[in-house]
């Protein structure tokens, strides 16, 4: 019988793994192609468990099921470093497969030389490009010389049927292909990048298409670096993009100039949806002994886009400096402001003005007492635009924190201690003169923390309170918070971790209600043999308004979690490479044996 039962569960083991070689999605990660010979000929790990969690509230069921239950197997197939995952999960409402998607990756690299293969990434300019593609690519990377090139897609198309009212939002398929050159190291260098993308109309159902219009573009990118002096140094990062919001819009022939036809037939077609935008910044970097510094300048364009970066701010110029030096060997000092400014057509009905600053400071004193503090702050301003500003709606907001936190440690052989106060100030102001304050709001929070390391026990206690108070326009909000939590480790090598805590919450708006929520938390998990771990949690909470005449405490409402866990790791098969093929057989008729015994228990 142990036969038979041995002999079935091998066969769909190995059913799983052949589903899973058809079927299944490949993902591919090597990273030199001397990898390969190193890696092991075949490796089949994998893990079953599964996840219960009961749930109950007086309050109802309307936030969380009462019941959740989870089974799930995973199974990973690896050759020469090449994984092949397959899973299998079932849940309450029934068996989710999960094949995923075609995800294949290949770098190889030979001494200079690097190839990307399948879904991968580039370093280009951030106004150019900052996505991955699917595709192919071709690095070259020496001390002085760089270039590259790359040809893929860029995004999948979304194509769900129109329909579907629950349907996804459509989009293009959209590839492109690009290269970058570059010469120079270190604070010297320049270099180049060019993106050329577009939609593939055919890729969307017709029906989407008369909603959607496919887009194309081409961006070029410069950034470089020089140092004319060792505490002097110049940066700089600027791009243009040709942007067509609508490639089926008519194009520019009769009106294009003989440089634009030229670069029409050869790149991009000009059409009237198509428009040319410019972004970049430059830095001036100064570095003396024990103090430094920058200026930091940035334009980008209305309507700047590239079709190879994720969505982009634009219409906005701003301006940065900073500042960092270190005081006495001890504190540490930094600062920054920047004022930014949108508007840059004056097209907008309105301009908006912001202006960011920020002050730290931190400080070590002896061996186990350390301090830190800061300042943040915003001002926004609006201004006249298209149309001229009324006094009586104008925006103008300031928002500051302050924070301070002075934190103590020591350690020995037998004991731990550590403690932290933490405190922080936060205000948000409207200065507009006709304001009357309904916005303003105030807050400051204070915490504290101790915990209370016992090594010969295993065992650590820790205790934590905060008090948070926010007042605004004729209201008062208070929060307290209490915890209380320990845990400790059991037996050699710590198998068994046992954790709790208990905590009280209460909550006040002044004059309309209170609220106390007391309870507490219990969890465990074993580990057995490293291949089977076990674990569990309870929580017990009790909560309800209390009478603001204190005459009465209603704690009648009650929520209670328990949940069981079990996972199981195990490696199933295995080919290892020459050096490790000795050692692994013995560990491996070992395993064996265990799975063996297991059965015939």
């Amino acid at each position: 019988m142990r036969r038979i039962l041995h002999r079935t569960i091998l066969m769909v083991l190995f059913a799983l793994v052949a589903v899973s070689l058809d079927t299944a999605a490949q993902t591919l990660s090597l990273n030199t192609i001397s990898t390969i010979a190193k890696s092991d000929p075949l490796i089949i790990t994998g893990a079953v468990g599964t996840q219960n969690t009961y749930r109950y509230s007086s309050a109802g069921n309307g936030y969380a099921s009462p019941m959740s239950n989870s089974v799930y197997a995973n199974l990973n197939i690896s050759v020469y470093g090449i994984s092949m995952p397959f899973a299998l999960y079932f849940t309450n409402d029934g068996i989710d497969w999960n094949y995923p998607h075609i995800a294949f990756h290949l770098t190889p690299a030979y001494k200079n030389w690097r190839g990307h293969f399948g879904q991968s990434s580039m370093s280009f300019s951030p106004y150019v490009m900052n996505t991955s593609f699917n595709g192919i690519g071709l690095e070259y990377n020496s001390e002085r010389i760089r270039a590259g090139a790359f040809y893929g897609t860029l995004r999948s198309a979304i194509n769900d049927d129109p329909t579907d009212p629950f349907a996804r939002q459509p989009q293009y398929k959209r590839v492109g292909w690009g290269f970058k050159a570059g010469y120079g190291s270190g604070r010297n260098y320049i270099d180049l990048y060019v993106l050329r993308a577009y939609d593939l109309p055919k890729s969307l159902d017709e029906q989407w298409r008369r909603y959607i219009s496919p887009q194309e573009n081409v961006a070029i990118g410069v950034k470089g670096a020089l140092a004319p002096t060792k505490w002097l140094s110049f940066t700089g990062n600027i791009a243009t993009s040709l942007f067509s919001t609508d490639t089926q819009a008519p194009k520019l022939d009769t009106l294009a100039t003989p440089a634009a036809k030229r670069f029409s037939n050869a790149i991009m077609d000009i059409r009237y949806s198509s428009m040319a935008r410019f972004a970049g910044d430059v830095n001036v970097n100064l570095s003396f002994p024990g103090i430094s510094g920058s200026v930091t300048y940035r334009l980008v364009q209305p309507d700047y886009t590239s079709l190879g970066t994720y969505y982009m701010a634009n219409n906005y110029h701003s301006l940065g400096l900073s500042l960092t030096t270190t005081l006495f060997r001890k504190i540490s000092l930094a600062g920054n402001f920047s004022g930014q400014s949108d508007n840059l057509t004056n097209r907008q009905m309105f301009t908006t003005r912001g202006f960011i600053y920020s002050a730290m400071a931190s400080t070590r004193l002896g061996e186990h007492f350390n301090i830190s503090a800061g300042y943040n702050g915003y001002t926004q301003v609006q201004g006249d635009g298209t149309a001229q500003v009324n006094d009586t709606t104008r925006v103008h907001r300031r928002t500051y924190s302050f924070t301070c936190t002075p934190s103590y440690m020591t350690d020995n052989e037998i004991l731990g201690h550590s403690a932290s106060l933490s405190f922080n100030y936060t205000g948000n102001k409207d200065l507009n003169k006709f304001a009357i304050g309904e916005s303003d709001v105030k807050t400051m929070a204070i915490g504290a923390n101790y915990t209370l390391s016992v090594k010969p026990w295993n065992t650590d206690f820790s205790l934590t309170f905060s008090n948070q108070t926010s007042r605004g326009y004729k209201t008062k909000y208070t929060s307290r918070i209490g915890t209380l939590s320990t845990g400790h480790t059991f037996f050699e090598d710590n198998p068994l971790v046992v954790s709790g805590s208990i905590s009280l919450v209460y909550n006040e708006v002044e004059r309309q209600s209170k609220s106390l929520n007391i309870g507490g938390d219990i969890s465990a998990s074993y580990t057995l043999k490293q291949y089977h771990v076990f674990s569990a949690s309870a929580s017990f909470y009790k909560y309800g308004d209390v009478n603001p005449t204190k005459l009465r405490s209603t704690l009648d409402r009650t929520d209670i979690t328990v949940s069981l866990n079990y996972a199981y790791t195990f490696s199933l098969f295995a080919i290892k490479n020459k050096e490790e093929r000795g050692i692994f057989k013995k560990k491996w008729m070992k395993r064996l044996s265990e799975i063996s015994e297991g059965f015939s228990e």
